[in-house]
């Protein structure tokens, strides 16, 4: 059967969901690609069997004067050519309001889970309960829709969550059925897709890993790659990729940056030199460079600038080493992984940048080619790739971020608070694990120090010292999390050990925060 029989497009409006409601499609078995908001009706002309539109979220207000919009002419198109369109927060209010309806300002905003009440159970609701709960996240929301058009759900804040015509075969949601948090989003993609669309399971992911080895292959030819390792899962994924396509061409650089977890450096160096057998491991110390770069730097953004910067520096100065030996290296690879895009707003020109990922924010001056094998996958399929290449303690690994401790460490990087960080954090680490399969069931877990000092009694001494923030949050994807509801025993017992244990500590609270609204990490 031909994978392209039924073609869904995805118009990028800068959401930050929007590479998540491609995989949401795919994952259903329906082709699916993103476009530029700007595309042109020739390249959609140019897409065969395209069976239906969705036109994806974004940060701005349909009424700021830069905000991005479809093109009128598109908008007939697809509606001429029954093409069914479903708008999706941002897209939602674009429909509405160029068909007609009025978008305004609600002051009674809506972020995070939401209880919906389904109006009419037929076409994109059908096969819904009367109830359902939802992802919200929005400011505006639709007053009154265009002539024709129905109500299909409601929410207590918001009258119009969801719209649509049969006859024009136009939709709207204002909530997020992309994240896992809209517990019947499959089902209502689904109906968009099979029901209105009338879409054919017609495609499956193929054998990923033969696909990358050779893609590698046909990039790298006889050249060699450096390869920044963290040790992390996307970097661990990326190491035996290269290690399968090219084998001993590829020079994993591990870098000590002084802002790894504790004993983290040598489970590494004996995970890939001992274990794995990568014949040209290379370690560089460059911990005094980083931290002494890092004096007096308190600004996030900044912190991430000066490390990826820095990482880069390193690694061509290692490769410049190296090319004695080694004069074909002449590719630098990355495990950057969508989210790591998305967040960094590497993917559309209308996106609202979260946060800068460090492997993300190269210099434009970079000597080496950039390689980067798993640029369009979610860590949910990083790992599921890697389950066929690794080990699985290093594929359950929970996630770490590319700046490591910098991002915990709020404020300005010192060794003294490094190092009272990198004890709350172990502490965080195995009081969790010792309850067989919790860990499993979480995303992260760590610790973060905050710069503030709050009054402590001690030993019937007055003590002035500093905070400890706890975080352990359920995800699938990375895009969205929910705060983990650990057993308070065990809160207690991480508490009571940070306390007794790490001299610096008076005060351990725990992160109750989704996201969004907010981040995973603190910075």
């Amino acid at each position: 059967m031909n994978p392209h029989e039924s073609f869904i497009v995805i118009l990028d409006f800068g959401g930050q969901y929007t590479h998540l409601i491609s995989r949401r499609i795919r994952d259903l078995g329906v082709y699916s690609e993103i476009r530029p908001f700007n595309v042109g009706i020739s390249k959609i002309k140019e897409i065969p069997n395209l069976k239906g539109v969705i036109l994806s979220g974004g940060p701005s207000s349909v009424y700021d004067p830069n905000a991005p919009h479809l093109d009128k002419k598109l908008l007939e198109y697809f509606i001429n050519k029954n093409i069914p369109i479903l708008g999706l927060c941002y897209g939602h209010h674009m429909i509405a309001q160029m068909m007609g309806g009025v978008v305004k300002n609600e002051d009674n905003k809506e972020f995070g889970k939401t209880t919906l009440s389904v109006i009419r159970s037929e076409s994109l609701m059908e096969g819904l309960q009367e109830q359902e709960i939802v992802w919200m996240s929005h400011g505006d929301q639709i007053e009154s829709l265009p002539d024709g058009y129905k109500i299909y759900a409601k929410t207590v804040n918001c009258p119009i969550a969801a719209y649509g015509s049969d006859d024009k075969g136009v939709y709207g949601l204002q909530f997020h059925p992309e994240v896992v948090h809209t517990l019947s989003g499959n089902k209502i993609l689904s109906n968009f897709l099979f029901l209105i669309c009338k879409c054919k399971k017609s495609w499956k992911m193929e054998d990923w890993i033969t696909k990358a080895i050779k893609e590698i292959q046909d990039v790298v030819g006889k050249e060699s790659v450096l390869l920044g390792l963290s040790g992390g899962v996307d970097s661990s994924v990326t190491a035996r990729l290269l290690q399968k396509a090219i084998a001993d061409r590829v020079h994993p650089v591990f870098v000590n940056n002084g802002l790894l977890r504790e004993n983290e450096e040598k489970e590494i160096i004996d995970t890939f030199q001992e274990q794995l057998k990568f014949k040209n491991f290379h370690y560089v110390d460059a911990s005094n460079l980083f931290l002494e770069r890092l004096v007096g730097i308190t600004d996030p953004e900044e912190k991430r600038k000066i490390i990826a910067n820095t990482f880069i520096e390193v690694f061509e100065e290692k490769a410049a080493e190296l090319k004695h030996q080694y004069p074909n290296i002449t590719y630098l690879a990355q495990g950057t992984i969508y989210p790591d895009r998305v967040e960094s707003s590497a993917t559309s020109i209308a996106s609202s940048k979260i946060k800068s990922h460090h492997n993300v924010i190269l210099p434009d001056n970079m000597l080496l080619k950039l390689i980067e094998p798993l640029r369009d996958l979610y860590k949910d399929e990083v790992r599921k790739i890697g389950k066929d290449l690794l080990p699985d303690y290093l594929i359950n690994r929970q996630p770490f971020p590319g700046p490591g401790l910098a991002v915990r460490c709020i404020g300005e990087i010192t060794k003294v608070k490094l190092a009272i960080l990198k004890k709350a954090d172990l502490i965080v680490r195995e009081e969790i694990e010792k309850i067989p399969g919790l860990q499993d069931t979480l995303w992260q877990y760590f610790a973060v120090f905050l710069p503030v000092k709050t009054v402590g009694v001690m030993g019937d001494a007055r003590t002035y010292e500093s905070v400890c923030v706890v975080r352990a949050v359920q995800s699938k994807d990375a895009m969205t999390s929910n705060f983990a509801k650990l057993d308070w025993e065990l809160l207690e017992n991480i508490s009571s050990r940070i306390i007794n244990e790490v001299r610096g500590i008076n005060r351990v609270v725990y992160d109750i925060s989704n996201k969004p609204p907010s981040t995973i990490e603190f910075e």
